[in-house]
């Protein structure tokens, strides 16, 4: 061996390292490609209205679903004209179109599944990818098992009638081919495919002599194997005022039109998962994560979805009124209006999965029951957490917690990135610089903190690593196109990429967490997944090849936009194994896929230090909220760049209320921590994170409605006001639950700001009570002491206002109960508690009430269900104020029922901390528990 060629290794490594790290400074659009340069959404686009020949035949019921054959209606031909769209740049002949199998399945509340895939009885080359481990075995129960279906005349052709729900059903119109939902006895359209017969399959197929499929782009080759496999489609909503979801990008929430004529895009919204240095506001281009789910909502319908399960790349086009201009098109409904989309695939087959609503939170619960609940967070997660890239050592660590206890701000993580480690090594510790990472750890725990560090998936490619030689020594690695492991550069230099997508690797993969084998962990140790697109430095677009091999033979071109998914999910596991199956993980992704919110939280990456990215933050939280992630904030004060205290501070103040609360930092920038820019910034600062910890008790009951209805905690206004046509494309303001409308500040020196209150009811200033009407635009005073925050009449908030260093420390703190009273003098609200930690709330360990205020009156509601064993899960606490808001007299007392005590009714502030305040009702020292039933009246 060569004892030098290391050395030159590491030389070649650092200069390729600072090239990368140069190229961060501004994004390189060049390093990505856009649809111009990206064969198959090129191809798709150029496709014409009519183009499919498509007919379905053989039409039957089998194993309980519609199933079809789909055959070209005229012979294929053989030119350019072909109704297969394979081009002559591929170098194919022989174009013959075999025959598709399609299987329509109906389930359970309004869901319809379409597959369509190549007759496996042909034998294919080999079996097309299907994402697997995404759908939930549950939802697979809830199948309707077709008997019979009706054939009908719709528009003159022959068509298919199935049942799908009461008031819905599917209809496969034979010639042409499509599918569509509508209203039963032949009412309105809901959601349907290739209305405007632009479907195509391209079929896989055997390398032949003179076959040139390779793509090429900059300096990498793909070698495409088995040739182009692409699939589009288009997919119509009807009565849609607008589009949202498939996120990940950097833009407004209501999803603006790339095709057609006055388009401000002329790009589709991509969805491949890539690590974007300083990523663009106001951009299609896909960031980290991919879910291709969207939602269409308007005043005449409501809201519909759509899913495809595909995990390879993805190319969608929101199409505008015109794009058909001049074009035939098949007969479609003349009084419905509708959005029109083009759904563009790398590979895969396709699964799809329509929802028919109708209202917002009816398709978010469909959609979750298809791909999983969100993961019931840790409480402490719910809180602040502190991140830098990366705190240097254990001096700096106790230095960075001992001054947010010295400046009486909380938190509760502390976060470690690559530069703990040794030598980009995950699992291990620089001992030099952490030498005592137990001991660092549980001293953190003493104050009920926790320490989170990163586990990435690249792993060094280092004889003397044990993770390296025994995921090598068991064949673990994604192989290269030639079947060798996969060898790319990552921070650590030469490394290669666990195969994920093996059960057997996830399972060999937890193991690694447990304490014994994570050796200087602990239990309040928990784990970040970063570059997990994957991020691959010197990879085509800064990933993994196209052609590279997982398992089974998959390529990682059918499965790239989960490799992220799969990572996370095995991590996640790892953290269940290590605490026994009894507490719950916590993991944080930057790559996900559709399914993700089942393993933890999301963020939306290396955002950046400037005003327009604080804005935009807004609607990507929300576009992953409506798709199921509903744990998901931006870096606080952006990762890239210095913000200004201004900036910084105002991003502290929106961020309290993103579901994910977390302060992060590049290496590069200067240090930013709460006390670094002057006492009256510290003063906000510390308001501002005050705030969360505040409505803590709030937020975790919201994170239980999502656990159990996939509703997320930060909503768009529409999904709370379905019916108000002004909040449809509002997206610099949202709801946190029902309850909370938030609106930004996202410009500079910000004297007066406009806010939307929606609705036909008041609302009321949450720092002072001052009263605001709804259903208007209202202008404000905005000073430096917060965002403006309203709470909804008619709603009921419990909150905690004592301040403690951690939110471990206030479990037995006492209830504060906000009461808005709406213009009937009544209010509703709930809290949810835990034990916070453990998976026994399963078991039925947990209290949860409903309060109402109605005739003077508030009584605590046991919301549990019967069989909930309330001895699993006890507490002490109780409620000591009740500030009621709206109330038009100024008694004096209230009368305790069970207990019959008589309580004082006084004036009071609406907010402990300081601020410009109102008086308002305060009912002091119920001190009823939150567990009991009692009730409350108003003298």
């Amino acid at each position: 061996m060569n004892s030098f060629k290391p050395h030159l290794t590491t030389l070649f490594f650092l200069f390729s390292l600072s090239l990368l790290l140069t190229s961060v400074s501004s994004w390189k659009k060049d390093e990505f490609r856009n649809c111009n340069q990206t064969p198959f959404c090129n191809r798709a686009r150029s496709r014409k209205p009519n183009s499919c020949s498509l007919i379905a035949t053989d039409v039957e019921i089998s194993d309980g679903d519609l199933v079809a054959k789909l055959i070209p209606k005229t012979p294929p031909q053989t030119d350019q004209a072909s109704t297969n769209s394979s081009n002559q740049e591929d170098g194919v002949e022989d174009l013959v179109q075999k025959p598709l199998i399609l299987r329509v399945s109906a389930y359970q509340d309004g869901i319809l599944r379409v597959k369509i895939d190549e007759d496996q009885t042909l034998n294919p080359p080999k079996k097309r990818f299907e994402v697997p481990s995404v759908i939930e075995s549950d939802f697979l129960d809830k199948k309707l098992w077709l008997q019979r279906f009706s054939e009908v005349k719709i528009d003159g052709d022959s068509s298919i009638v199935v049942y799908l729900a009461d008031g819905y059903e599917g209809v496969l119109r034979k010639d042409p081919f499509e599918i569509f939902v509508r209203e039963s006895n032949g009412g309105n359209r809901v959601i349907s495919v290739n209305s405007h017969g632009l479907f195509d399959f391209e079929q896989l197929r055997v390398k032949k002599d003179g076959d040139s499929w390779e793509e090429n782009f900059r300096s990498h080759t793909d070698t495409r194997p088995y040739g182009p496999q692409s699939i589009s489609f288009d997919v119509s909503f009807y009565d849609a005022d607008f589009v949202y979801g498939i996120p990940e990008h950097a833009t407004s929430l209501a999803l603006k039109p790339t095709r057609g004529p006055g388009i401000e895009f002329s790009e589709p919204y991509r969805l491949f998962n890539l690590d974007v240095f300083e990523y663009l506001h106001e951009s299609p281009f896909g960031l980290y994560g991919s879910i291709p789910f969207m939602l269409s909502h308007g005043k005449a319908w409501g809201t519909s979805g759509f899913f495809w399960l595909n995990a390879a790349e993805m190319q969608i086009d929101v199409l505008g009124d015109g794009w058909d201009a001049g074009e035939s098109r098949l007969s479609l409904p003349s009084d419905q209006k509708r959005i029109d989309t083009l759904w563009m695939s790398e590979a895969g087959i396709i699964d799809a999965f329509f929802f028919v609503g109708p209202g917002p939170k009816d398709v978010v619960r469909q959609y979750v029951s298809v791909t999983g609940m969100p993961a019931m967070p840790q409480h402490f997660a719910t809180a602040y957490h502190q991140c830098r890239w990366n705190y240097r050592d254990e001096e700096d660590v106790y230095h960075v917690d001992s001054k947010f206890d010295e400046h009486d701000i909380p938190y509760d993580v502390l976060w470690l990135d690559i530069e703990h480690t040794d030598g980009k090594k995950y699992f291990t510790w620089d001992r030099m610089l952490f030498p005592h990472p137990e001991e660092m750890q549980n001293k953190l725990a003493g104050k009920g903190r926790h320490m989170v560090t990163i586990v990435d998936p690249h792993i060094k490619r280092e004889d003397s690593y044990y993770i390296h030689k025994e995921a090598s020594d068991k064949g673990h690695y994604v192989k290269d196109a030639t079947g060798k492991d996969y060898d790319g550069w990552c921070w650590p230099g030469s490394s290669s990429y666990l195969d994920m997508l093996s059960p057997e690797v996830r399972e060999w993969w937890a193991e690694k967490f447990s304490n014994k084998n994570y050796v200087g962990s602990t239990p309040s140790l928990y784990i970040w997944n970063d570059m997990n697109e994957p991020s691959v430095f010197n990879g085509p677009e800064v990933t993994m090849p196209r052609d590279a091999l997982h398992v089974g033979g998959v390529e990682h071109r059918e499965l790239h936009n989960a490799y992220g998914y799969y990572f996370h999910m095995g991590t996640d596991g790892g953290l269940v194994k290590r605490g026994e199956g009894k507490d719950r993980p916590f993991v944080l992704s930057r790559a996900f896929f559709a399914g993700s919110q089942r393993y933890g939280a999301v963020w939306t990456g290396d955002n950046t230090a400037e005003w327009e990215q604080l804005r935009v933050s807004v609607p990507m939280v929300l576009a992953m909220g409506l798709t199921g992630i509903t744990f998901s904030g931006a870096d606080i004060g952006g990762f890239f760049g210095n913000p200004e205290p201004e900036l910084l501070v105002r991003w502290y103040q929106l961020g309290a209320y993103y579901p994910f609360f977390r302060g992060h930092a590049h290496h590069d920038t200067k240090r930013r921590e709460p006390w670094l820019f002057g006492e009256r910034n510290t003063e906000l600062m510390r308001d501002a994170i005050r705030t969360r910890y505040m409505l803590l008790p709030y937020f975790y009951t919201l994170f239980r409605e999502a656990n159990t209805t996939g509703v997320p905690v930060m909503r768009p206004l529409w999904m709370e006001f379905p019916s108000d046509e002004a909040a449809f494309s509002n997206d610099e303001a949202f709801m946190v639950g029902n309850s909370i409308l938030v609106q930004g500040v996202y410009s500079e020196k910000t004297k007066q700001t406009s806010v939307y209150l929606p609705g036909e009811q008041n609302w009321y200033d949450m720092k002072t009570g001052t009263t605001y009407k709804g259903g208007m635009i209202h202008k404000l005073e905005v000073s430096d002491e917060g965002v403006p925050a309203f709470q909804r009449a008619g709603t009921i908030i419990p909150r905690k206002d004592r301040y403690r260093r951690s939110s471990t420390q206030m479990v037995n703190d006492p209830y504060t109960l906000v009461i808005a009273l709406n213009s009937s003098q009544s209010a509703e609200g709930e809290l949810y508690v835990d034990d916070g930690k453990t998976f026994e709330f399963q078991r039925g360990a947990y209290i949860h009430r409903r309060f109402i205020y109605s005739d003077g009156k508030l009584t605590s509601i046991n919301m549990a269900p019967s069989d909930n064993d309330r001895r699993l899960y006890s507490t002490e606490c109780v409620v000591e104020r009740i500030i009621l808001l709206g109330h038009p007299s100024r008694p004096k007392s209230a009368l305790v029922e069970p207990s019959n005590n008589e309580v004082d009714i006084e004036m009071g502030p609406l907010r402990v901390q300081r601020s410009r305040v109102v008086s308002v009702l305060t009912i002091r020292k119920p001190n009823v528990r939150i567990s009991d039933d009692w009730t409350i009246q108003i003298l």
